[in-house]
Parts: structure tokens; C-alpha cells; sequence
């Protein structure tokens, strides 16, 4: 594993002032990609250092998970002289990212008006909660809370029970990714004209955004979507089976492949009746055709029936556990996981999502120990340029 970055971002330096998780998975993805990212942190670092267990070696997995490939600088901006390495540190930078309440860094000399003035060029992305006005800025920016507000918890859950919250902070996630879309078309940008200029994302946009289908029902179709357990609101069968030893998930997107479930469980007839010929006329005929199927599912087990689907395009699959997600994975040859840092201390990550066939993602270091790159780093900064 070499320090020496390579891949499509090579040669860019991000400032990191982010934490938890939005703005740190953002810029994990950057350095995956050859970038080289100093993570700013306060002497109490990273809040999510302390959010264990699980652990690794001590170490809380859940900040293993998004900080690869990053140098740490304990930089305390109550202190005069790590503001100014600061404030130097967003002037050399070819992108910073924070993830303070709106405002926040105003103080300090690093907002994107104070930055952009020594450091024109610089892609300035900012992630809230709820946006920059006056009572967006006012709401503190965590996932669940955006979850309950966006009507994401809603949708989430048994039609019977409570509204819930999806597994994941799944907003932190989109809106970490929305960041780096804009990022990378600010710099696209820059390299046209030179210039700049300050990307905002906020929890809330991002949500709004990633329930698409949903939020789109309301706006352009004047219909607020319910909770339908595992069900879909415009697509059956889309849901878990029962089969003769548990569920099975089964996803027909179009008329041909339920011609091929019906072909394989022995009743092709259903293809051709006129209450489920058509996507639309099994939606709403769904609580007519679901006894249909699984009378027929239930005479024999997951695997069977799994196998014989798969074989004829019917997109089917069980249902894993984390565990058996990174066994599927291997076992079809996408190899999710990669390993760290010392042959004695080894930490395993899971891989960069995308591929590349030219500059592939690259592994350079593990999640950095709390300041581990000060003496580096502080040199670095105060070195004239």
C-alpha cells in the first residue's frame, strides 16, 4: 500500500472540516479516488471515534468505516495559532468541506466569503441539516430527525405498526454523495473559467430527492403515499414470498418476467388473465393474485425455486443479514472487501463502490489515529509557498 496518491483526483487537496458521517463519507470517497484529504479534527476529535461498540482493535468501526485514506491534524480553534494554520490550510486547498451549523466558521476567518477571498479557486461544500435560512439554520441536522420530517418514517415499517426509521442514517449517506456530485461539477466548472464557488447540500434537499417516487406521487400526482410493509405502491409481485422453508424475495419490473414466474411455478394461465396481465392490473388486483402465487411457492423451498427463477431472468434473492450481503457479494465476484494498513494490525473496509477502467480507486492508508499526522501536516502548513 503506498502514501503516494494515485487515480482521477490525484494531485487535489481537500480540507476536511467535517464529522460523523455525511461530510467524512464524502471525502472518503474523494481520497479513495486520489485525492489527498487532511481531516481537520478539535483535541476531542471526530465524534464518532466515541460511538462504539462494535470496535476493531479498540478503534469504534463506525469511524473506520468512512475515514480511510485521510491524514489527522488536531487543530483547536479556540487557539489563535491553529486558526491561522487553519485559515492557511483552506487557502492551499483545492476543495474544503464542513459540515458546521450554518454560520459557524464565520468566527473564524473560515467561511466561504473569508476562504474564497485568499483562495478564489477553491470549491467551498457546505452540508446542513435543513438549509442556511433563518429556520433551517435553527434545527440541529441529524438523520432521524430529517427522516421523521421529510415523511421518509411514513413509508417505513408494517401498515399496522409504527412509523420507523430505515436501518442506516440514509440521508447522511445521499446527501454525502450529493456533496461530491457537486464537487466534482464545480471543478469541471473551474477548469472552464478558473473560478470557484461555494456548493450547498442539505439533509432535507437530499431526502427530499431520494424518495423520488414518492415525493413525485404528492407534487405531480396530488397522492401522499402510505406505509405498505414490503410492498410497492406501483409494482407486483415486488415483496417477500413465503416458499415452503421461508421468504423469498421476488421483483417483476414488467409483463414479461411475471410471464416467466408464472411459467415456472406450473400456472402460466395467470399471465393471461385480464386482472393481471398488465404491471398496472396486478397492482390493483394484488390481494387476488398473492394467494395465487404463494400456493404455489410453498410447495417447495428458497433455494428451488431461487434457482429455477434466476435461470430465467426472474430477478429473486433471500433475505441476508450483513454477513450474508458480504457473502453474496463474493461469491458473485464483486470482492466488497479490502484490507489496511500493517500486515500485523490489518483493518478491513469495504471496497469503493465504483470502477474504474483506467485510474482505479486507490487504498492508501487505514482511518488515521486522533492527530496522527500533527508534526507532517503542521510543518507542512507553516513551510512558505
Amino acid at each position: 500500500m503506498s502514501d503516494a496518491p494515485s487515480g482521477p483526483l490525484a494531485g487535489l487537496l481537500v480540507a476536511d472540516f467535517s464529522r460523523v458521517l455525511a461530510g467524512p463519507y464524502a471525502t472518503m470517497l474523494l481520497a479513495d479516488l486520489g485525492a489527498d484529504v487532511i481531516k481537520v479534527e478539535s483535541p476531542r476529535g471526530d465524534d464518532t471515534r466515541a460511538w462504539q461498540p462494535p470496535v476493531h482493535e479498540g478503534v469504534s468501526t463506525y469511524f473506520l468505516g468512512v475515514n480511510r485514506n485521510k491524514r489527522s491534524v488536531v487543530l483547536d480553534l479556540t487557539e489563535g495559532e491553529d486558526v491561522g494554520l487553519a485559515r492557511e490550510l483552506a487557502r492551499r486547498a483545492d476543495i474544503m468541506i464542513e459540515n458546521f451549523r450554518p454560520g459557524g466558521l464565520e468566527r473564524f476567518g473560515l467561511d466561504y466569503a473569508m476562504v474564497a477571498a485568499t483562495n478564489p479557486a477553491v470549491i467551498y461544500a457546505s452540508i446542513s441539516g435543513f438549509g442556511t435560512t433563518e429556520a433551517g439554520a435553527a434545527l440541529p441536522g441529524y438523520d432521524l430527525l430529517v427522516q421523521a420530517v421529510s415523511g421518509l418514517m411514513s413509508l417505513t415499517g408494517d401498515p399496522a405498526g409504527p412509523p420507523t426509521r430505515a436501518g442506516i442514517s440514509v440521508f447522511d449517506v445521499i446527501a454525502g454523495l450529493h456533496a461530491v456530485i457537486g464537487i466534482l461539477a464545480a471543478l469541471h466548472q473551474r477548469d472552464a473559467d478558473g473560478r470557484g464557488q461555494h456548493v450547498e447540500v442539505s439533509l432535507l434537499a437530499s431526502a427530499l430527492s431520494g424518495l423520488v417516487n414518492h415525493t413525485s406521487a404528492y407534487v405531480a400526482g396530488g397522492v401522499i403515499p402510505h406505509r405498505m410493509g414490503n410492498g410497492h405502491p406501483s409494482l407486483f409481485p415486488y415483496e417477500p414470498l413465503p416458499c415452503a422453508d421461508g421468504e423469498l424475495i421476488i421483483a417483476i419490473g414488467n409483463d414479461a418476467q411475471f410471464r416467466a414466474l408464472v411459467q415456472v411455478l406450473g400456472v402460466p394461465e395467470l399471465a393471461d388473465d385480464p386482472r393481471f396481465a398488465r404491471n398496472q392490473d396486478r397492482t390493483v388486483h394484488r390481494e387476488a393474485l398473492r394467494p395465487l402465487l404463494e400456493e404455489r411457492l410453498r410447495t417447495a423451498g428458497t433455494r428451488h425455486w431461487s434457482a429455477r427463477l434466476t435461470a430465467v431472468g426472474v430477478p429473486c434473492g433471500p433475505i441476508n443479514d450483513i454477513a450474508g450481503g458480504i457473502a453474496f457479494a463474493e461469491q458473485i465476484g464483486l470482492d466488497p472487501v479490502v484490507t489496511l494498513g500493517p500486515t500485523d494490525a490489518p483493518v478491513r473496509s469495504v471496497r469503493h463502490p465504483i470502477t474504474f477502467s483506467r485510474t482505479p480507486a486507490d487504498y492508501r492508508r487505514p482511518p488515521p489515529g486522533l492527530g496522527e499526522h500533527d508534526d507532517e501536516v503542521r510543518a507542512w502548513l507553516q513551510r512558505p509557498t
